[in-house]
């Protein structure tokens, strides 16, 4: 998720497990919420690193920042510092407990995105992601503000309490509008038996109202939108080419390689003039694509360069609210060009 929503999220949750200090008046409930705020930006500061390409930093963020073992073993050592310069030593387990907590919840929520996050390692570097809810969300992030905001303001922690609750009914809603969206799509695609190699489903931004399928197949992937209050209206599909020889013929380059296997095979190849442009599918909305890279140049293979992600494309926020409100059935592809 988005940098705010990790800061109020740590800072949430370090109050929710200071509950008791706080009461108690060890600890002051800014001081909880400072630590939280801290502690959960944290993990997210390995974007500063830099791995030689824009391929290999995508790929290489939210690794073992976001691993809930190394977390764990560091967890002790923070939570050491933090009474050491608080100078409140009898809160030392009070402190490791929700500094853990605060740390492990920041991979944990990443993972319900789409990106990757390689929370097991070192015991496997499996990316995942699951989609349930895009990477900035103000309908999560905003009821942990407000709860903690008003706590911090009136001193009831009830109001935090009430933040984390929401929006964490906020997430379980995204994880079972997901499955429903999933079972709709596939649905529509056997009623007109498409044969799918790949189906992902995704939230599309600031939402989880409206769904994104990518379905990928032998030479084309299909890109359709699932709103929640289509009903019954059948979904339209926008086809595009994949060229399979093109494919074959850099699918053994190193860039091309490290992005199939991150984005689990939604990936794009295409030769654009004399550039050869690689792109993951699962982030963005056709034709605006997050990542997107120039991996060769005239048949030659050379480090990958990322593309500018564009920036006229009011017109698809105007097509995402019509289109999540089922007010239109037009695919964004159809309304650009």
């Amino acid at each position: 998720m988005d940098s705010l929503s990790q800061v109020a999220l740590g800072a949430a949750v370090s109050v929710a497990a200071f509950h008791k200090p706080i009461r108690n008046k060890q600890i002051k409930l800014w001081q909880a919420a400072a630590a939280g705020a801290v502690f959960g930006t944290l993990p997210d500061l390995d974007v500063l690193i830099s791995h030689g390409d824009p391929i290999s930093d995508m790929t290489l963020h939210r690794t073992e920042s976001h691993s809930l073992f190394y977390l764990s073993l560091v967890s002790p050592l923070f939570a050491w510092l933090w009474v050491k310069l608080l100078r409140i030593p009898a809160l030392f387990k009070q402190s490791l407990l929700a500094i853990w907590l605060v740390l492990l919840t920041h991979p944990l929520l990443d993972t319900l995105t789409i990106y990757g996050t390689q929370l097991a390692l070192p015991f496997s570097d499996y990316p995942f992601g699951t989609g349930s809810v895009f990477v900035i969300d103000p309908l999560y992030t905003l009821p942990l503000l407000v709860g903690t905001g008003v706590a911090l303001f009136n001193k009831k922690l009830r109001w935090n309490s009430a933040g984390l609750a929401l929006s964490s009914a906020y997430l379980v809603f995204g994880l079972v509008a997901q499955q429903w969206a999933y079972a709709k799509v596939e649905q529509q695609l056997a009623d007109f038996a498409q044969e799918t190699d790949k189906l992902l489903v995704t939230a599309t931004p600031f939402n989880t109202l409206l769904w994104r399928a990518l379905v990928i197949k032998d030479g084309e992937y299909l890109e359709g939108y699932y709103s929640l209050l289509d009903g019954s209206t059948p979904m339209q599909w926008r086809s595009f080419t994949r060229d399979k020889a093109l494919i074959e013929l850099w699918k053994d380059n190193p860039a091309v390689a490290r992005l199939a296997w991150f984005s689990h095979g939604f990936y794009q190849l295409e030769q654009k003039g004399n550039e050869v442009v690689l792109t993951d599918l699962r982030m963005g909305m056709a034709p605006f694509y997050s990542f997107s890279f120039v991996v060769a140049d005239d048949a030659q293979a050379k480090p990958p360069v990322q593309l500018e992600f564009p920036r006229d494309n009011a017109a698809s926020f105007a097509w995402l609210y019509q289109r999540a409100l089922a007010k239109t059935q037009l695919p964004l592809s159809d309304l650009v060009q």
